[in-house]
């Protein structure tokens, strides 16, 4: 018997085997029909995990990280984007046109006038600003320079040179102060700063043209302050210096700085734009034909000759100047100052002069402030904006990319409207109910005087 039963027991172990290697025949055919490779060729892993639980969570985890970045790419966010977003400033920075931005004190008595008629003709005649910008752009044609002339004053009425482009076209300043209720200082600050708010469209036209010019000639608002410490004007210097070399050029009326009050006034302005604006400065003397400038150099060189012509006057700001002038020294040093005559032409020659050494020391020295600044600037806004996206992945993280509902109030009002409206109407309804009883009572009473008044019929 038991030899029996060991011999079927060898039998049917060899036709399971003979079973298992037919359908392990079968498999491979059907395999070479369908022409699967093999994970060598295709080096995909087609190996089946012995642990279906464990496949199931992998696979869940998988969705979720895919859900997560598909949703992260749908908010366009990319770690290696901010980098990209800055891009280099030596690629887009040109070395021509030269921006010129002429700044110049306008006389108090022409803006009285102005405050009374808006007819002054031209926004600073105390210094000859837009006479002087009018003798450059003379200066520019004969000269065979490729010169292009913008105007930054929204309020002057005429101008005796030919602007490519100017704020009076975009900008009406009249209009601005009547709309705003505005002075005159305010309506030209309001209009500067509605001006700067779209000035990269300037820039974007200087740079299409940037190949055909050589000077940019920009004139500005005869109140200085209103350029040069509001946040449009350095919006404005900002975009030209950014892209262009820059100089600033402050126009000195030369017969009104004789008196040494009046000279320590004007390089304290010219302190302050040279600090603010943080580009090349050149000092342009203007009316040398009436006067000539050789006294206000003979003081920024030699200290003992402005104290010897300060010390005639012994009022209270000849004092405060007389102190300023041991603080301005070092900084008449590194000041280029030129004579110029905006009526004759005198000494043009020298102010482009000066215009071009400016302009590379502004490559050697300025640019690499600005770019230092530019990238330190850069770096605190992609610090930023890693933050932000770090916090966005987590709470993205923590919902597992599903749509958070946020709290906006909305919900409770339509409650409580809702509430509302069941409030009144249930108040109608007693309303209604309180007119029907009424009525009732009403036809009650009616009812019982009629049966008192036939009891007592006769």
């Amino acid at each position: 018997m038991k030899e029996t039963q060991m011999s079927n027991f060898v039998e049917k172990t060899k036709m399971r085997e003979k079973d298992c290697l037919c359908v392990n025949m079968d498999i491979d055919n059907e395999v070479s029909k369908m022409n699967i490779k093999s994970t060598e060729d295709t080096g995909v892993d087609t190996s089946i995990p012995m642990d279906s639980q464990d496949d199931s969570s992998n696979q869940v985890k998988g969705k979720e990280k895919e859900e997560l970045s598909d949703s992260m790419g749908k908010l366009n966010i990319d770690e290696g984007s901010s980098s990209s977003l800055g891009g280099d400033s030596s690629s887009t920075f040109k070395k021509k046109p030269v921006i010129i931005i002429v700044v110049g004190m306008a006389d108090l008595a022409m803006l009285k006038i102005r405050r009374a008629k808006y007819d002054s003709g031209h926004s600073s005649v105390g210094s000859g600003k837009t006479t002087f910008l009018n003798r450059l752009v003379y200066h520019t044609h004969v000269s065979n320079y490729r010169g292009y002339v913008i105007n930054l004053d929204p309020a002057v009425m005429t101008l005796p040179f030919g602007a490519n482009i100017d704020i009076r076209d975009t900008v009406r300043y009249k209009e601005v102060m009547k709309q705003f209720n505005l002075g005159p200082n305010g309506g030209i600050l309001t209009s500067l700063n509605l001006f700067a708010t779209k000035f990269d469209e300037v820039v974007s036209v200087i740079e299409r043209r940037a190949d055909e010019l050589d000077y940019v000639l920009v004139d500005t608002p005869g109140q200085i302050e209103i350029f040069t410490w509001s946040a449009s004007g350095a919006i404005i210097t900002e975009a030209f210096a950014s892209t262009f070399p820059t100089v600033v050029t402050y126009v000195v009326d030369t017969p009104r700085s004789s008196s040494p009050v009046t000279f320590m006034s004007n390089m304290l302005y010219a302190c302050s734009i040279l600090y603010k604006t943080r580009l090349p400065l050149v000092l342009a003397f203007n009316k040398t034909d009436v006067a000539q400038h050789q006294f206000a150099l003979e003081w920024m060189e030699d200290f003992e000759a402005f104290q010897a012509a300060i010390n005639a006057d012994d009022s209270y700001s000849s004092t405060l100047t007389q102190s300023l002038s041991l603080v301005l020294d070092e900084f008449y040093k590194n000041l280029r100052s030129v004579g110029v005559s905006a009526v004759s032409g005198a000494g043009m020659d020298d102010f482009f002069k000066a215009i071009e050494a400016s302009s590379e020391e502004y490559m050697e020295t300025y640019k690499a402030d600005l770019d230092k600044r530019r990238a330190e600037k850069q770096r605190l806004e992609e610090e930023r904006r890693k933050e932000n996206m770090d916090k966005l992945r987590k709470d993205m993280e923590k919902s597992n990319g599903e749509t958070v509902v946020l709290s906006t109030g909305l919900k409770n009002k339509e409650e409580n409207s809702i509430s509302k409206g069941m409030m009144d109407e249930e108040g109608e309804e007693e309303d209604e109910d309180i007119e029907l009883f009424s009525e009732d009572e009403d036809a009650i009473d009616e009812d019982e005087d009629e049966e008192e008044v036939s009891r007592y019929s006769f």
